[in-house]
């Protein structure tokens, strides 16, 4: 009997403690305690993913997704628009769009099968843009696409076919914005000033404006009603959280979902832009841009297909499948992922350049993605003539690469070169000259090609004689393994 009472004893400490090791595990509403967060190694492993920007903008289709401010703002080619095409906005404000996006063509299922022969690992749908009607079905508002508009809960049927495909699902809420989106509305007469559309235009308060507690306490609700129904593994945020009110709410809600991932048993990953977290609290994303250089910790660019609008109009530029290929190596070596935005139609299609950039995208990682998916940064992220500008909204100013620009990956024992341009002639690779002591390479391998490499490494570089047959576009990757 005693033994029993020592080893009942034991027992009782032994959860005890494991509980008490739950309970540490739980993370605070304080940045003391997020920034022991750690991001998962799914997103450290997946590289690319892609970002959704749809909603009742893509029914008027012009200039860009903004077209519900600019509509607003007296003087705008937006308003002039507006008022040539559909009429004064007190006659036909944004709202009545919403009738008009039906979403009749949209098939998720498709959607996810496009974006799995892409090669991306994950894939993150705006759940509410700036606009404020939220694309999934919400307690919160009437006004979403459950209800009005497609009458389909959008998030909700995307979620199903993402996870159905393998992939990863997260999310994006844009809804602090919305404070002051409207703002132009007040300023003349339109359905803005119309009480009965209070809770859809308002507040649009100025931006210069404090956020009042009810408002970020709405916007905390919205985003916990979004993890608890949607389970996303990726929360994705734009700018303006970084207001200093929302200090609270957004320790409050970072502590909320990171718990939520333990309870899950899933890795999350929160994504803030400029200094809305600290840094290692939540992973840091930049628009439309990139880094000089590796950054220890991991982070994101997202960019888009287009140059002009994240949402769906058809005049867009688009970028060249090149420009894409090469731009995801770059940010990879530098140990982040690219969030490849698209823009679908207010019929829920997809249009064909986009689709085709994608699949060119797919096409290429089917034969490099050894050199992306799973690798870590080198000791330098590369070398070559091409200068990178650094930080956001620089994609439209970033130079064509050329076969002398190298980048460079690791996975286990290997390294990874890739030329971000075909190589018409010997590639001279000087951080891996004799000289650098950077290791004696054993042998070179062109990934998706059984054509034997000359190759040899000198003083001053390895050099790589040109192959006979590459077997991609626009960017060729080497395995390289080393003597031990």
């Amino acid at each position: 009997m005693k033994k029993l009472i020592t080893c009942f004893i034991l027992l009782l400490a032994f959860i005890g403690a494991s509980s008490k090791l739950k309970a540490q595990q739980r993370f605070q509403a304080t940045w003391e305690s997020l920034k022991t967060y750690q991001t998962p190694d799914w997103f450290k492993d997946a590289k690319f993913g892609i970002f959704i920007h749809w909603g009742v903008y893509s029914v008027p289709a012009y200039k860009n997704e903004w077209y519900p401010r600019l509509m607003y703002q007296q003087g705008s080619d937006e308003f002039k628009h507006h008022v040539e095409t559909y009429g004064p906005q007190n006659k036909f404000g944004y709202k009545d769009f919403i009738p008009m996006f039906k979403a009749e063509k949209f098939d998720a299922g498709a959607w996810a099968a496009l974006f799995k022969k892409s090669g991306a690992k994950y894939v993150v749908p705006v759940a509410e843009h700036h606009d404020g009607f939220a694309m999934y079905k919400t307690a919160l508002s009437k006004w979403n696409a459950a209800e009005m508009g497609p009458k389909r809960d959008i998030i909700g049927e995307l979620s199903q076919a993402i996870c159905n495909q393998g992939l990863i699902f997260g999310l994006s809420s844009h809804r602090i914005e919305h404070w002051f989106f409207m703002n132009g509305g007040r300023k003349f007469d339109s359905d803005v000033n119309d009480p009965k559309y209070a809770d859809f235009y308002g507040p649009a308060r100025e931006e210069n404006e404090t956020p009042s507690p009810e408002y970020m306490n709405d916007w905390l609700l919205r985003c916990t009603e979004l993890v608890d129904q949607y389970k996303p593994q990726l929360f994705w945020f734009d700018w303006w959280i970084e207001q200093p009110a929302m200090d609270p709410y957004r320790k409050s809600f970072a502590s909320y979902y990171y718990n939520k991932g333990l309870e899950w048993n899933k890795g999350v990953v929160l994504n803030y832009k400029n200094v809305s977290f600290p840094e290692g609290s939540a992973v840091l994303d930049i628009e439309r841009g990139k880094l000089t250089g590796i950054r220890e910790l991991p982070w994101q660019t997202d960019d888009a297909v287009g140059f002009k609008s994240w949402g769906y109009i058809p005049d867009d530029s688009y970028k060249s499948a090149k420009y894409l290929i090469t731009n995801l190596v770059d940010i990879v070596s530098k140990n982040g992922n690219l969030l490849l935005n698209i823009g679908p139609r207010s019929d829920g299609t997809i249009a064909d350049e986009q689709q085709q950039l994608l699949l060119s995208i797919g096409k290429w990682l089917d034969v490099n993605g050894e050199a992306i998916y799973e690798t870590r940064p080198w000791k330098t992220f590369g070398e070559g003539p091409t200068e990178v500008i650094g930080g956001s909204f620089g994609d439209d100013k970033m130079k064509p690469f050329t076969s002398a620009d190298i980048r460079f990956t690791t996975k286990g024992d290997a390294l990874y070169a890739i030329a971000l341009d075909i190589p018409t002639t010997a590639l001279n690779i000087k951080s891996l000259s004799l000289k650098s002591n950077n290791g004696t390479v054993a042998s070179v391998e062109l990934l998706g090609s059984t054509e034997k490499i000359i190759w040899s490494q000198k003083p001053d570089a390895l050099v790589i004689q040109p192959s006979k047959n590459y077997p991609s576009e626009n960017a060729v990757s080497f395995k390289i393994s080393f003597k031990k």
